[in-house]
C-alpha cells in the first residue's frame, strides 16, 4: 500500500523517489554487458506518487531527475504510457539483468512486462536508431570519423530489436557480442563495415517485423487495470488514515 500523505504535507520530487518507488535497477552499459573500469552506474527507477497529490492544483512530476548522481526515475503513469508507446529505454528498463528494489507494486510491473511488448517496436526502435544514426552520419561527415561509442550502441539496440521481433523477448545483455562491440567503440573497426552491418540490421528487422510472435498491439487494458488499482489503494490508503 502507498504511504499514507496529507493533502498539506508537501512532497519534494526527492522524497517521492525515496519513499515511493517500487522499482529501480541498473541500466547502461552495466546492464548491456559492455562496462568498463570507467563505467557510470545509471541507475532507473519507477515511483508511485501518492493518489492525493492528484487532487491538487500542481500535480506531482512525471518523471524526477535524481536526487543522486546518474538517477532516474517516472512517475508510474508517465512510465506505463511511454512502455505502452514502445520506447527502446523505457522496455529495456523493464527488462534489465539488475534489479535494484522491488515492492509488490514493482513485481506485478515487471509481471506485466509481456503486456507492453508488440509489434510496434519495430517502429520506435529502428525510429530512434535511425535518428541517432543522422546524428552519426553528421559526425563522419564534419570529423571524418563517427563517435565510436554512439555507433557500439546503434549496433547493440539495432541487434537487441531484430532479436526482440524474431523471438519475442527482449534481452540486454550482449553475451558473446561483448568484444566485438567494445572493439566499435575503441575505434578499431572502419565505418563503412559498420555502417553495412547497421543498414543490414534495419533490413532484416523490417523482413521479421510481419512474421514476429509478437502481437500487433500492447494490451493496454491490462496495464490500465493494475494503474487504476494501484490508484484506487493509494486514495483508499489516504482515506483509512485521516
Amino acid at each position: 500500500m502507498t504511504t499514507p500523505l496529507s493533502l498539506t504535507t508537501p512532497a519534494t520530487p526527492a522524497t517521492l523517489v525515496r519513499d515511493h518507488t517500487i522499482y529501480s535497477c541498473v541500466m547502461g552499459s552495466r546492464a548491456f554487458g559492455l562496462a568498463t573500469e570507467e563505467s557510470d552506474t545509471d541507475v532507473r527507477g519507477v515511483f508511485v506518487a501518492p493518489t492525493p497529490l492528484f487532487w491538487r492544483f500542481d500535480k506531482p512530476p512525471t518523471h524526477v531527475d535524481g536526487p543522486a548522481e546518474e538517477h532516474f526515475s517516472w512517475e508510474l503513469e508517465r512510465f506505463c504510457d511511454l512502455a505502452l508507446r514502445a520506447n527502446p529505454n523505457i522496455l529495456e528498463c523493464l527488462h534489465s539483468p539488475l534489479p535494484l528494489h522491488t515492492d509488490a507494486r514493482g513485481e506485478e510491473l515487471l509481471a506485466l512486462r509481456g503486456a507492453f511488448l508488440s509489434r510496434q517496436v519495430h517502429t520506435t526502435f529502428v525510429g530512434y536508431a535511425q535518428n541517432q544514426r543522422r546524428k552519426v552520419d553528421a559526425d563522419v561527415r564534419q570529423y571524418g570519423a563517427p563517435r565510436w561509442k554512439h555507433a557500439m550502441h546503434l549496433l547493440r539496440l539495432l541487434t537487441s530489436c531484430l532479436d526482440l521481433l524474431r523471438t519475442g523477448e527482449l534481452t540486454l545483455d550482449v553475451g558473446d557480442a561483448r568484444d566485438e562491440l567494445l572493439a566499435v567503440k575503441r575505434g578499431e573497426v572502419p565505418w563503412p563495415e559498420i555502417e553495412n552491418r547497421l543498414n543490414r540490421l534495419v533490413a532484416s528487422a523490417s523482413e521479421a517485423e510481419p512474421s514476429s510472435p509478437l502481437p500487433p498491439l500492447p494490451d493496454r487494458a491490462r496495464v490500465e487495470d493494475f494503474l487504476v488499482r494501484t490508484r484506487r489503494e493509494s486514495a483508499l490508503a489516504y482515506e483509512e488514515s485521516t
